[in-house]
């Protein structure tokens, strides 16, 4: 009798070990995975947190291996922006940048969504040819580029020859909405076309309002290109200061100042500012696109 009733005990016994050492297995498992996530978020913020511990450092300080800031220097940053060409430079960086995004994506979305959702002769070498030229890189044209741009047109020494091509579309932006829109059932757009919408009223009042993540990723690819962007305006602009972008100026202002690393280190929070500002508040809809793009080949 007494071992009859020890069985269901031995059995709740075992049950329990086993839920108790799954649990630990669940936490063991937690600690690993976030202590990876911790790392690796230390590892991309640390060199961050660095530049903005030195720029706040006096010049004295800034020269020595002292992590944080005696006295917090705030005045480096009005130092930095009174520098002669900085706003300038930032201004020239806010136009590129800027009109280059509008440009590039009104450009491109009508030949994303003619590839996406239009059955025509010759699509898919369309597409080879947009891909292809994703594959070319920029250094092989720059010199007959810049001969047509310096030399016909009379634009070096100015940002037109890096803006104006954008108005003719990218192809990886053009790629990147292609991809997304078709992630679009054609039952959406056959409906607007049965209620006696246009191809354009059709892009313009359906497409466009659901593209709004694969948009918002484009948009904001193109403008850490522009903004970070170092080999166009050194190519045209580098013989006129007052046409210089900031990642240009950033490497003459480097040069001029270059045993204050404080100054330094404050001009490349100012530069790095808005691109992290820009990111932080668009993330969602930047993942979101880039995520959904990939969903149909």
């Amino acid at each position: 009798m007494t071992q009859i009733l020890d069985k269901p005990v031995r059995a709740a016994g075992i049950v329990g070990e086993a839920e108790r050492t799954a649990r630990r297995k669940t936490l063991l498992h937690w600690i690993a995975v976030h202590s990876l996530g911790v790392a690796a978020a230390l590892f991309f913020v640390l060199p961050f947190v660095f530049v903005v511990l030195t720029s706040l450092m006096s010049d004295q300080q800034a020269l020595t291996r002292d992590l944080v800031p005696q006295t917090w220097e705030w005045d480096n940053y009005s130092r930095v922006l009174d520098t002669p060409g900085f706003v300038t430079w930032w201004r020239n960086t806010l136009l590129y940048a800027g009109l280059g995004t509008v440009l590039t994506v009104v450009s491109s979305i009508p030949v994303a969504y003619a590839l996406a959702k239009f059955r025509f002769r010759g699509q898919r070498l369309a597409l080879m040819l947009v891909i292809s030229m994703m594959m070319l890189p920029p250094q092989v044209v720059i010199i007959p580029m810049y001969l047509f741009w310096a030399k016909q047109l009379d634009l070096a020494g100015t940002l037109w020859p890096l803006i104006i091509p954008m108005a003719f579309g990218d192809a990886f932006s053009i790629f990147l909405l292609r991809q997304f829109l078709l992630t679009i059932p054609n039952e959406y757009l056959d409906a607007a076309k049965v209620d006696g919408c246009s191809e354009l009223r059709t892009l313009l009042k359906v497409v466009l309002p659901m593209a709004r993540p694969g948009i918002a990723a484009v948009a904001l690819f193109q403008f850490f290109y522009a903004w970070n962007d170092y080999f166009g305006p050194q190519i045209y602009a580098s013989e006129n200061p007052a046409a210089w972008t900031l990642s240009y100026g950033l490497e003459s202002f480097k040069g001029a100042h270059h045993t204050d690393w404080n100054l330094t280190m404050a001009a490349t929070v100012l530069v790095m500012a808005p691109v992290i500002l820009v990111f932080f508040f668009a993330q969602k809809a930047f993942v979101e696109g880039v995520t959904l793009t990939g969903v149909k080949g």
